[in-house]
């Protein structure tokens, strides 16, 4: 196992419906050094790629672009979800389905913020069926720029998001791939990745 599933296993729970909840150090309280441990990852696996902009989404991927674009010194962009008073009409704008909200939301990021010439790295904290890395896709393309990878913490490998990404043609490096889980037994199944091995845990049992 790998930092990431070890935290799962230790502090994750599962919800009826197969929703994973770890929302005590990713996306609600947040754990600093699983950050740190997750951007020092990320930025392995994309060595030798050059990047000059993280984009992510609101609200949970900002913690991790964040700490990511710290080690790359780049700024940080995410796409908002909601216009504001102050928000302006020169913007690039796409549609993503949240799977976890069951809504639909335009996203967009302002053009100052996105150039023709940036080289970016998407990043966020879930993938599921890819509607929002494919909306921040969209995004870059409509600025010109160049998507230099897609990374995510955590994929939901039962679902097809990551497939069609990685068919289409995108680097995709996802920390930790949830290939099953069951809400009743609280089992939960990691996709083997290179230099780890991938076996079915019990999240109430792991320190045993």
């Amino acid at each position: 196992m790998n930092f990431l599933e070890e935290k799962i296993l230790h502090e994750g729970t599962i919800k009826a419906g197969n929703v994973l909840k770890i929302d005590s150090f990713l996306n609600h309280q947040i754990d600093i050094d699983i950050m740190r441990q997750l951007a020092n990852e990320i930025k392995r696996r994309f060595k030798g790629k050059e990047v000059n902009k993280i984009l992510t989404i609101e609200a949970s991927g900002i913690a991790i672009a964040t700490m990511l674009a710290s080690m790359y010194d780049v700024p940080v962009v995410f796409a908002k979800k909601s216009e504001t008073a102050n928000s302006t009409d020169n913007k690039y704008v796409a549609h993503a389905y949240s799977f976890t909200h069951k809504t639909m939301n335009n996203v967009f990021v302002s053009k100052p913020y996105l150039q023709a010439d940036d080289k970016v790295l998407i990043v966020d904290d879930f993938l599921a069926d890819g509607q929002a890395m494919h909306a921040l896709i969209d995004i870059v393309h409509q600025a010109g720029g160049a998507v230099v990878g897609l990374a995510v913490a955590v994929e939901k490998g039962q679902q097809n998001g990551g497939k069609l990404l990685r068919d289409e043609g995108y680097h995709l490096e996802s920390i930790a791939i949830v290939e099953s889980m069951d809400w009743e037994t609280q089992t939960i199944k990691f996709r083997k990745q290179t230099k780890h091995v991938s076996d079915t845990y019990n999240l109430k049992l792991v320190d045993e």
